[in-house]
Parts: structure tokens; sequence; C-alpha cells
């Protein structure tokens, strides 16, 4: 084994840049099917890093398919690799800035959904999807952060555009949509209106869709992503020096 690697810098989670740096010489083929990864103290060594750190980046390759434990004997890159993950570097992304990113992302993608689902739902998916919006407004007055509930009202729109590949991007999403949506409705929720916007963008994509309005759906849906844009960009700098930056946590340091 050739490979050197050098150490890793602050900034992005330590684990995350192990894995990165690793992740890249399997897919560009340096570190080849059935070879063994470089021993954990070797890696210790090379990136500066504890044995935790780099345990931690064996485990996310192992969760994403690209290597494998051998019983005594170490960690080799699997045979046949997997597709492509979706991944996304840490190095990238910043508080304000990576949760106005992610709300781009849902855009592009939350738009086709609601027409999707404007065109295929049922019964069944409008009743969940008001029972859902009824939640989240109970959670508003009940003086929760609703953060769980406005997920679940994205994913009852997903689901109601029965596309198990939107479904599952949407899902993966999710990991990163908890920590922008806390961000946005805790500064929604510093606004009166700013609250009473969300309600009724949200209220909109539910009428359009139980309408089978595609159109509208894809136009209320992108709206209301448009609006949390400007909504987060209105946001008073001290909001981001303060609860913003640590809501925005879990989009920067996610393992």
């Amino acid at each position: 084994m050739t490979n050197q690697f050098s150490p890793v810098s602050s900034g992005a989670r330590l684990s995350d840049q192990v894995a990165q740096r690793l992740a890249a010489e399997i897919q560009a083929g340096r570190i080849g099917p059935g070879e063994k990864l470089p021993a954990e103290a070797r890696l210790v060594e090379q990136f500066e890093v504890s044995r935790t750190v780099v345990r931690e980046a064996v485990s996310r390759l192992k969760s994403l398919g690209l290597v494998d434990s051998r019983q005594g004997s170490g960690v080799y890159v699997n045979a046949h690799a997997p597709y492509a993950p979706l991944n996304f570097d840490a190095r990238h992304t910043a508080s304000k800035a990576a949760v106005v990113q992610m709300a781009e992302v849902r855009r592009a993608l939350e738009a086709e959904v609601a027409a999707l689902a404007a065109q295929r739902r049922t019964a069944a998916d409008v009743k969940r999807l008001k029972q859902s919006v009824v939640a989240l407004d109970k959670a508003v007055k009940a003086g929760d952060d609703g953060v769980e509930e406005d997920l679940k009202f994205h994913q009852a729109i997903a689901a109601a555009a029965h596309n198990p590949f939107l479904i599952g991007t949407l899902d993966y999403l999710a990991q990163f949509m908890r920590g922008a949506i806390g961000v946005t409705r805790a500064n929604e929720a510093r606004r009166a209106d700013f609250a009473a916007q969300v309600r009724d963008e949200h209220h909109a994509v539910v009428q359009a869709i139980e309408a089978g309005d595609v159109a509208k759906a894809r136009q209320a849906a992108a709206r209301h992503m448009n609006n949390a844009i400007r909504r987060i960009e209105m946001a008073d700098p001290a909001f981001w020096n303060q609860e913003g930056a640590r809501l925005a946590q879990p989009l920067v340091g996610k393992a």
C-alpha cells in the first residue's frame, strides 16, 4: 500500500474529512476493489487524528457500502462498488449560507413533488396532508417549534406523489432539512407576519393538491421556498450570531 495522506485541517468534522479522503481514493481506483485499507495506526499517524476519528470515518465508509471488515484481517474495499452515494461536503457549508442552499435544493425538488402530488393524490393522501397541517398549527399554538410537524408535512406531500425515488431522496435530505427547518422556523417565530405567511403558504399548497391543480401546486410550493429564502435573508443579524448559528450546526457537523 503506497497511499500517503496529508493531515486533515480543522473546520469541518474530522471524521467527515478522513472519510471523504478515503472515499476519493477508492472511487478513483487508487485503492482498488479487494485491496486492504492502510492499518488504523498508519491512518492515525498520517491524518494526525485520534483512533476514534479514524474508526468513525471507516464506519461511514461501511455504511456507504464502500468497505467491509474481515475479522482478524482488516478493512477491505468491496469487490463490487455500490452506486455512488449521495453525499454533502460539510466544508462547503456555513451557517446562513447552508440554510439558504438547502432551501434552494428543496425548491428544485419540492415544486415538482407538489405538482406530482396534485396529479396523483388519493383521498387518503389528502386526508393525511390536512392532518399534518392541523398538527403543525397545533404545535405552534402550543408554543413548540413545530420542526418535526413541518418535516412530516413535507413528507406527506412526497408520499402523495407516489414516486419512491423522490420519497427516498427527501428521506435522505431529512437529516439536513431538520436543521434548516429549525433555523427558518426559529426566525419566523420572531415575527408574527412571518409566521402567518408560512401558515398561509402551507395551506395554499394543500388546497392546490386537493384540487388537483398541477400548475398551482407547483407554483405554491416554489413560492413557499422562495419566500423561505427571502425570510432567511431578512433575518436580524443578531439572530445569526446567536440562535441561528446554534440551530444550523446540524447542517455543518453531520457525521
